[in-house]
């Protein structure tokens, strides 16, 4: 694992996955590896009512009942699609769940405008045709007829942005459950085992892009993922995500409590301006999630132990978020501008702390991008 960029769930936890295995003695639905209630508690982690011999971690933050029901609709025959903004960890809640039902995360569909029928279907090594002419041995199966045949689950992500024929192609795939392939007559159909389903992710902010229809709306059970606002589970969300990238970059550096406080502090500022503007204009492009949190704090993590004194400081935090969530220029800078001015400016007067070095790394961070 220690060579991989980004190890996929089914190897980053392997040996959690593998003992879960070992003790769990709940029924299983089709080829399932886990029982829901041992999937449930690999996602959300133990406790100790659970009465189990050591602890799972908690990996995805969030309202169990979104869980519990992506997991029983996976049992069924419908399709899973999680809708929200970007940045709720739509992505990560399907990779978990495909992780522990399967051990496979890994057969992903992208959506995008480019995206095709034999994407989601199957498509030709030409060479081979041309040698030996069609055949099965020639054919590229898509990573969701390899679900299909494997009785695994296959993720389609940003579904939405998609094109109206592909979304019509997969209808027939949750509907029939079969793939039908007319250049071989002798194996001329694909057939899905037990255990096949579908988890599809689209981005709230993408309706009207490619809307879905009634038809494949039908196919699927909708679990809509919040951007999560809980102080506390925001910070056991970043927490847990700083550690993972100090580990994966074998940084020691201290994020103070301190500063956290105030990156929170500043995104639900953000939020609040946001949810008062009157029109678009007046609100950043950014989604203020918790993920874009994740990225500033990233960022600035980086910046100060290449670049600092192995220190994170509020100045370099400020530098970060006004980098990262500046992305129209120059409306963007505006809207920061007037927060720092109209928010942090009293804030740093009356509370002190962090929050005058703070404003001060971010006029200057304003000052250099205008």
């Amino acid at each position: 694992m220690s060579d991989l960029l980004r190890a996929p769930a089914e190897i980053k936890y392997a040996e959690e996955l593998e003992w879960l295995e070992s003790v769990d003695d709940g029924p299983k639905p089709f080829s399932w590896r886990l029982s829901p209630k041992m999937v449930r508690l690999f996602i959300l982690g133990s406790e100790r009512s659970d009465g189990l011999d050591r602890e799972i971690s908690q990996k995805w933050y969030g309202d169990r009942s979104f869980v519990e029901r992506s997991i029983v609709t996976l049992a069924s025959d419908r399709g899973l699609l999680l809708i929200g903004d970007p940045g709720t960890g739509k992505s990560w809640l399907a990779e978990l769940l495909s992780a522990a039902i399967c051990r496979n995360s890994t057969l992903v569909v992208q959506g995008t405008a480019g995206t095709t029928e034999d994407h989601i279907k199957y498509s030709w090594n030409v060479s081979m045709v041309i040698a030996k002419g069609q055949s099965r041995e020639s054919m590229i199966p898509s990573p969701i007829m390899t679900a299909m045949e494997s009785g695994a689950i296959g993720r389609f992500e940003e579904l939405t942005r998609s094109t109206s024929d592909v979304q019509d192609a997969l209808i027939s795939i949750l509907s029939e459950k079969y793939i039908s392939v007319p250049e071989l007559d002798s194996e001329g159909i694909v057939f899905a085992k037990p255990g096949f389903s579908v988890i599809a992710t689209a981005n709230s902010r993408d309706r009207g892009v490619n809307d879905l229809s009634s038809a494949l709306k039908r196919r699927f059970n909708f679990v809509r993922i919040p951007v999560v606002t809980n102080k506390k589970s925001e910070v056991e969300i970043v927490r847990f995500r700083t550690e993972e990238l100090l580990r994966r970059h074998r940084i020691e550096l201290e994020v103070p409590p301190t500063l956290l406080d105030v990156l929170l502090q500043s995104f639900a500022d953000l939020r609040a301006s946001a949810a008062a503007a009157g029109s678009d204009d007046e609100k950043l492009e950014s989604a203020l999630s918790t993920a874009e949190q994740i990225g500033v704090l990233e960022d600035a993590v980086l910046h100060s132990n290449f670049f600092g004194e192995r220190a994170l400081t509020a100045r370099t935090l400020a530098s970060s978020l006004v980098g990262s969530l500046a992305r129209r220029e120059p409306e963007d800078l505006a809207i920061l501008n007037k927060y720092l001015h109209g928010v942090v400016e009293p804030r740093s007067k009356e509370e002190g702390g962090s929050w005058p070095e703070f404003l001060e790394g971010g006029r200057d961070a304003i000052a250099t991008l205008s």
